[in-house]
């Protein structure tokens, strides 16, 4: 007849069994794993102490020797399990990715769950989970475009480095103008939110007009410098320098990061900066207006405050477009930008080289 290992208990040892067997909140299964441990220190065999708790020899053996190998924290957690065996093979996965990214289907521009589970002969509930473990999402599409200018590494550095170490005793500002912000009213009143039900409006608006909106941010505290006027010109850009000049301190230097717009090289515009040497212009490369740190202020006008309401007048528009900025000014957090020129330039790098190979083939 086989003996069970002796357990010899600790008087901190028994002092915790005893406090786990008699607990009225703790797991059960914690309460009976304590008083095999307390029966087996007395010298119980498993069987006694399988036929007194009504449970198994086996489950008395099991947590008899993992008490003895590690202890109380080894009765107080299950022992990692393995988990169902993979049905599926790395190479048929393999496969499963290399059709997602480099083929399609022949009648659609993309992989769904469901067409690619029958091209390959599994569950739809296969290829989501294929899909996530390796980041793949052929159902999203976005947009890029890489800038062509023949000086992107200097304006790079240039504006990036406005942001990641702005010079002293002066300011810097992200401007741009937000034109044609239409003045959008719809055929009938939206329904309001309720339970169950998101708020309604429906499909079909009425233009009444639009407005532009100019705007300087400044990247270091966040405030914001607007105006609204009906055209976007020339004209108007300088009457929106003239209003940053009067709502900063004179004896600051301004560095201007605006984009390649027409009216910002205008001449007029040239000889007005000329008239004042405070204002120092950095452009941002073509096609590359998300540098421009006053484009993520836009988004956040246009999804928090216009794209959702009904404006009957271009006036009932500017009014809240206004009172939008001064609510912002209240309590400005500025947008922190953390990517190095270097990081940038070796995605643009990157995604230069894999477009000019598949432009090659």
């Amino acid at each position: 007849m086989r003996i069970a290992p002796r357990i010899t208990l600790s008087d901190e040892q028994r002092m915790q069994l005893i406090q786990f067997s008699r607990s009225r909140s703790l797991p059960l299964r914690l309460i009976q794993r304590a008083q095999i441990v307390l029966l087996a220190a007395e010298g119980r065999q498993d069987q006694d102490i399988a036929e007194q708790l009504d449970i198994t020899r086996q489950t008395a053996g099991r947590w008899r020797k993992r008490f003895l190998r590690l202890g109380v924290p080894g009765i107080q957690k299950d022992a990692p399990r393995p988990g169902r065996k993979k049905k599926m093979s790395g190479s048929k996965t393999q496969m499963i990715v290399r059709k997602t990214t480099q083929e399609r289907p022949d009648n659609a521009t993309h992989w769904s769950t469901r067409t690619m589970a029958a091209a390959v002969g599994v569950s739809p509930a296969t290829i989501g989970r294929i899909w996530k473990s390796h980041g793949l999402k052929p159902h999203r599409v976005k947009t890029f475009k890489l800038s062509n200018d023949k000086h992107f590494i200097e304006k790079l550095n240039d504006i990036v480095g406005l942001y990641l170490s702005p010079p002293e005793h002066a300011i810097v500002l992200s401007c741009d103008e937000k034109s044609q912000i239409q003045a959008l009213d719809r055929t009938q009143p939206g329904l309001p939110l309720k339970k169950g039900r998101c708020g309604t409006m429906t499909h079909d608006y009425v233009r009444h007009g639009t407005t532009t909106l100019f705007a300087a941010l400044n990247t270091l505290d966040g405030n914001v410098i607007g105006t609204c006027m009906q055209r976007h010109r020339h004209q108007e850009w300088i009457k929106f320098l003239r209003l940053i000049d009067e709502h900063t301190p004179p004896d600051k230097q301004l560095h201007l990061i605006v984009d390649n717009y027409s009216t910002h090289k205008h001449p007029k515009v040239k000889t007005w900066l000329a008239r004042h040497p405070r204002f120092a212009v950095h452009f941002t490369p073509t096609s590359a207006s998300w540098l421009n740190m006053v484009e993520r202020f836009f988004r956040d006008l246009t999804d928090k405050r216009i794209r959702r309401d009904a404006f009957s007048n271009v006036e009932t528009l500017i009014t809240a477009i206004e009172d939008y900025i001064a609510k912002h000014n209240t309590q400005p957090k500025p947008f922190i930008w953390t990517a190095q020129a270097s990081d940038i330039l070796e995605k643009v790098t990157r995604a230069r080289k894999r477009l000019n190979k598949l432009q090659s083939v």
